[in-house]
């Protein structure tokens, strides 16, 4: 496979969705993060989705012209609208603001409404660590799960990011679906012509597959079963209700380039250390959890991997099949 430089694949990722109608702002802020993506090894959220976007801009599925706006604002809560945009540029603008008002306030909630797919959701949160604060982050999606008892898919697959600020080390990062994988991954196999584990899909039927494509037509498994059906409707509920976006089995599926303005919602709650026992004690407590989960020679910290291969792609570039690259560098053709 050929590689090629962040800078180049960032430019071409542009490149490619401003061809398809996205705002300067709009097209370089989504490729940044597709990009970032990539390099942390994460195909099915990287650049394997410009032409979805693409598909979707062309299609009417996303307003390519957008400038996302607060629309509501208090001390420490404001929702944002993305009107009906790529998610990137309106999720930039709520941590941002988010950011300042928990120094204010010591905490703050932002929410981010009539959005479209965010990537991976840790993304959204780096700033947050930069700023030595703690981030959650949650999104709803179109429904891929069904309620727990349920026949029909109704939340979405709607995943959850954190990150804890170390004093002398990356953050620790935890991001997860809260499907038993993402659909994303189901994508790539499905592009891949590959097979899927049993226990990860079902069909449209409702019956176990390890055809992805079925999977794609039909539901995911949730994480944990029940646990992890009581989680989604947790972030249905926090990033629908409380901000007035579509709830996923409002939003049509992101895999197909028909379909409606999906209009679905994000929230982001962060905090500030200083606020609650202090910033030095919030250190040493975390680093004494740390070193307590490291006596363990098999204990891997949650985002050590995505840092190790960000790096090393930022020296070495990111291989990606000739395919793609072909595909990309059609949509970007003038």
């Amino acid at each position: 496979m050929p590689t090629l430089s962040i800078t180049d694949l960032t430019q071409l990722a542009a490149d490619a969705l401003r061809r398809a109608g996205a705002s300067g702002e709009m097209a370089t802020a989504t490729a940044a993060a597709l990009v970032a993506a990539e390099a942390q090894g994460l195909a099915s959220h990287g650049l394997s989705r410009i032409p979805q976007y693409a598909g979707h801009l062309r299609a009417g599925r996303v307003n390519g012209d957008a400038k996302p706006r607060v629309q509501q604002s208090r001390p420490a809560a404001l929702l944002v609208d993305a009107e009906e945009g790529l998610a990137f540029p309106a999720c930039a603008l709520a941590v941002h603001e988010a950011i300042r008002s928990a120094r204010e306030c010591g905490a703050a909630f932002a929410g981010v409404t009539r959005s479209h797919h965010f990537g991976t959701a840790a993304h959204h949160l780096e700033a947050v660590a930069q700023a030595g604060m703690v981030g959650l982050a949650f999104s709803n999606s179109p429904a891929g799960m069904p309620a727990w008892g349920g026949k029909r898919a109704l939340f979405g697959t709607n995943p959850i990011a954190a990150v804890f600020p170390r004093k002398d080390a990356p953050p620790l990062v935890i991001d997860l679906s809260l499907s038993e994988v993402a659909r994303g991954k189901l994508m790539v196999a499905a592009k891949k012509g590959e097979s899927i584990p049993l226990g990860w899909a079902l069909d449209k039927d409702g019956k176990p597959t390890t055809d992805p494509k079925a999977g794609l037509e039909g539901m995911m498994m949730p994480a944990g079963g029940v646990k992890g059906a009581m989680l989604a409707l947790v972030v249905e509920l926090l990033c629908c209700a409380l901000t007035g976006a579509s709830f996923g089995f409002e939003a049509d599926s992101f895999f197909n380039e028909e379909g409606n303005r999906p209009r679905i919602g994000q929230v982001f709650m962060i905090i500030d250390p200083a606020a609650l026992a202090g910033t030095d004690v919030f250190n040493e407590r975390l680093e004494t959890l740390v070193s307590a989960m490291l006596v363990d020679p098999d204990v891997r910290l949650p985002g050590q991997r995505r840092e190790a291969l960000a790096q090393k792609a930022q020296a070495e570039g990111i291989e990606v099949p000739q395919a793609l690259i072909d595909q990309l560098q059609a949509l970007a053709r003038p």
